[in-house]
């Protein structure tokens, strides 16, 4: 007899756990098999996270584990990127205000806004070990040598086992599931049996070398285990520095596929060459030594043209992949297989229509990999030293309509739809609107400015919108959330964004548009405090006015908002701009930018937030 599961997954990394972990979380009545070539633990590149990941891996149950293997704690990154000679940041969390906590710690306070930076052969395993203990069927050292199909249906895998060390033994070479899923990553095995075509939207063509260094410096060392990722570019590509360990580094040069083409040398020789012409790292490595494990890989942006078919779906690399600048891999892989557990769940209970739920996952996978593909095309573009690139970069402002100055590359990278991302919550590639106007401005030198300081009167626009159903994915369930959809632009009656959208249907002005903004979020449960909400608010209307869906106007009476971004630190301040005080460029009232001082700002409760 063939051995039959509820689900069957090709692959064990980060995505395929997750998924097994949350099916059985949330029904352990569930069989699910997970299918992994390799046996772990194994190297693999990806170790830099993102926020957005740790309340996934906190639903899993395992940052708990994750936390207790001792990884350092990702407070952010720095980089020098483009014509700049200066090192700039982009943290999670100020430096100076992480604190120095024994470890390990719990997922609360400062550690909820915090990342990891893993070494993978070991967060795979704890991530595989997990989806065992939560009662999946693991089978490692199996490799997938057939799918079998008839049209768009998967009728089974056929299998092969291995006689490497600690691979499990097979029961039956043969598989029948009820659903099927590829996690195999770049593999695509599933996604290549079923003939899905892929779509590249960028001409970056790069690869990416790497090795693993023992006992190198940190590039900085916060508290207890914190640390950045540091990022530096080069004439022809850009090297990452990824602390893993108290001794173990990850080292990697990201170069186009061309350049190492042309200049005639191997991978490892322009891997030394890179090393050794950037000082910052020469001098990190001056006392380290190389685990002589060199690697190569491509790493060519694209999207799968379709996440699902009858019976199957695509899942984290496999669906699709974005350039590393951003360090987004796990975090777009893991969160992408929580909305697939959820849709799997719900495909089962039968109540909400199938090919819904299934459109769901595509729509909001698919666009999240575009989201962060766009926003790195933003960053090579704004590089000046990859002269390789120049024509690519006209092609990036050609084809999106602008000429990449600030402004419009704002509104640009959230073209995807700030709301598309998370439902509710205002976000372009899970940057959120601050983060996103704060990389422009280390990028280009000029901050875009807040729209919002400009006006302070609001009306909704809804002219050409229509009434959509779009999901939302809560604690193991998919609701249906009214949105207005226009031009591929969202705007959801749903939390934040809900909360904005009824205050708007009662109030105009900005003053006590805020007010009913903040008491329409307590009515939906909301839990910020009064500078939180008044926050969201701002980026809110930031995000509406981007898109199209308010209308501002500047009226004589009324006070305006007022925004300090105290650059290169990641502060952005908040207040109201005092009766006649604070015009110390051009009025408001003219549309003009207002340029404040410290004493020209009445502030909120709390003098500053790091975005």
């Amino acid at each position: 007899m063939a051995m039959n599961f509820d689900v069957a997954v090709i692959g064990g990394g980060p995505a395929a756990s997750t998924l097994g972990t949350l099916l059985r979380k949330y029904d352990p009545s569930l069989s699910v098999a997970l299918f992994e070539r390799e046996v772990f633990p194994r190297d693999h590149i990806g170790e830099s996270q993102l926020p957005h990941l740790m309340p996934v891996l906190n639903e899993m149950g395992v940052w708990e584990k994750v936390e207790a293997a001792n990884f350092p704690v990702k407070i952010g990154g720095l980089y020098r990127w483009g014509n700049s000679s200066e090192l700039w940041a982009l943290d999670f969390l100020s430096v100076g205000g992480f604190q120095d906590i024994p470890r390990p710690a719990q997922f609360a306070g400062q550690r909820a806004l915090t990342a990891f930076q893993v070494d993978r052969s070991i967060y795979d395993e704890i991530l595989l070990d997990h989806a065992k203990e939560a009662g999946c069927h693991v089978y490692e050292g199996v490799r997938v040598l057939k799918v079998e199909r008839d049209g768009d249906r998967v009728l089974g895998l056929e299998l092969k086992g291995s006689d490497a060390p600690g691979a499990d033994s097979l029961p039956d070479n043969h598989v029948t599931a009820k659903w099927f899923v590829d996690a195999s990553g770049n593999s695509g095995i599933l996604r290549r049996t079923m003939d899905v075509e892929i779509d590249a939207p960028t001409k970056l063509r790069n690869i990416a070398v790497w090795d693993y260094w023992q006992n190198t410096d940190w590039a900085t060392r916060i508290g207890v285990g914190g640390t950045q990722i540091l990022v530096l570019s080069l004439g022809w590509g850009w090297l990452w520095f990824i602390p893993l360990g108290p001794t173990r580094t990850s080292l990697g040069l990201v170069t186009p596929a061309e350049y190492l083409k042309q200049s005639g040398k191997s991978p490892e020789e322009l891997y030394i060459e890179a090393i050794n012409s950037e000082p910052t790292i020469s001098k990190l490595v001056e006392h380290g030594t190389r685990e002589n494990i060199l690697q190569t890989t491509r790493d060519w942006s694209f999207v799968a043209s379709q996440l699902y078919g009858e019976n199957w779906f695509l899942a984290g690399d496999a669906a699709g992949f974005a350039d590393p600048i951003l360090s987004a891999g796990l975090t777009l892989a893991q969160t992408g297989s929580r909305n697939l557990a959820y849709t799997i769940l719900e495909l089962n209970n039968g109540e909400l229509d199938a090919d819904w739920l299934k459109h769901s996952y595509d729509q909001v996978q698919s666009r999240r990999i575009r989201n962060h593909i766009r926003f790195a095309d933003y960053w090579y573009s704004a590089n000046g030293h990859f002269t390789e690139l120049k024509e690519y970069c006209a092609d990036i402002a050609e084809s999106a309509g602008i000429e990449l100055r600030p402004e419009e590359a704002f509104v640009w990278m959230g073209s995807g739809g700030f709301a598309g991302d998370s439902l509710g919550v205002p976000s372009a590639g899970t940057f959120t609107i601050p983060a996103l106007k704060y990389n422009i401005r280390s990028m280009t030198g000029i901050y875009p400015r807040w729209e919002i300081e400009g006006y302070n009167s609001f009306r909704l626009n809804l002219d050409g919108a229509e009434l959509v159903d779009l999901a939302s994915y809560h604690d193991g369930r998919v609701y249906r959330v009214q949105c207005f959809q226009r031009d591929g632009k969202i705007l959801p009656n749903h939390r934040s964004y809900g909360a904005m959208y009824a205050a708007l249907k009662h109030e105009s002005e900005l003053e006590p548009l805020m007010e009913r903004y903040m008491f329409e979020g307590q009515r939906r449960g909301l839990s910020l405090d009064y500078e939180g909400m008044f926050r969201s608010g701002v980026d809110i209307l930031e995000a509406m006015i981007g898109e199209g869906w308010v209308v501002g106007e500047a009226k004589p009476e009324g006070r305006f908002i007022g925004m300090v971004s105290t650059y290169p630190e990641q502060f952005v301040h908040v207040g109201w701009i005092k009766d006649g005080v604070g015009l110390t460029s051009v009025d408001p009232r003219q549309g003009g930018r207002v340029i404040l001082e410290w004493d020209e700002v009445e502030r909120l409760r709390s003098p500053a937030m790091v975005i």
